[in-house]
């Protein structure tokens, strides 16, 4: 729940007294036209800006997130709409990075990343290689990269802001079975999109910010 939240940038008010109740199970669609807040609101969410008043509650308890790391180990996650993969490092470090198991003597133990890997992207039935560098994918393909980023993380609320504006039309149609797939297991879905025809498709509620 984020409840009464405001925030400025000088004399700029993006919105004032803002709350919203997110639910389990629910795929929540935010549109409104650039610049009434939609992005600045979920990066207030996830840590990465702070608000100028307001409450963040998660489970029923008041949480301050100084971080996005904070955000992720207690279960929520964005996909943003800028990508920033790491080109000269696969896709399992690339999803993996700085979660990486270790063997015996404290080294990566690549094996097992890959193994995790493979059976994460099976899981979204993503047809992508493991070990293939990101500089060698395709654009989409980088997105859906980092769409299995942030399911690895086990949320249990992602955020995804514009997910399909690099990615094809088959692409969106795995994004929205991936989707489908998060709804069943309990996972709740922020969907930020200019796309209506998306809107009306997988999401269960829109709210409109002016």
């Amino acid at each position: 729940e984020v409840y009464d939240i405001s925030k400025a940038y000088g004399d700029k008010v993006l919105f004032e007294h803002f709350s919203y109740i997110f639910k389990r199970f629910e795929r929540i669609g935010f549109v409104g036209h650039n610049g009434c807040g939609k992005s600045t609101l979920m990066k207030i969410i996830m840590g990465i800006y702070t608000k100028d008043a307001g409450k963040v509650i998660l489970d029923g308890k008041e949480v301050e997130f100084k971080s996005a790391r904070d955000a992720l180990d207690a279960g929520i996650s964005m996909i943003h709409q800028e990508m920033s993969p790491i080109p000269d490092m696969t896709v399992a470090e690339n999803i993996f990075l700085g979660r990486e198991p270790k063997n015996k003597w404290g080294f990566v133990d690549h094996k097992q990343l890959n193994e995790m890997t493979a059976c994460l992207l099976g899981r979204l039935r993503l047809k992508l290689s493991p070990t293939i560098l990101m500089r060698e994918l395709s654009v989409g393909n980088m997105q859906m990269v980092e769409i299995a980023k942030a399911i690895s993380f086990h949320s249990k609320l992602i955020i995804m802001d514009e997910p399909t504006s690099a990615i094809a039309d088959k692409e969106v149609e795995s994004l929205f079975n991936i989707i489908r797939m998060l709804k069943e297991e309990g996972v709740t879905i922020i969907y930020i999109t200019h796309k209506m025809s998306e809107v009306f498709e997988i999401t269960d509620e829109i709210s409109v910010l002016r």
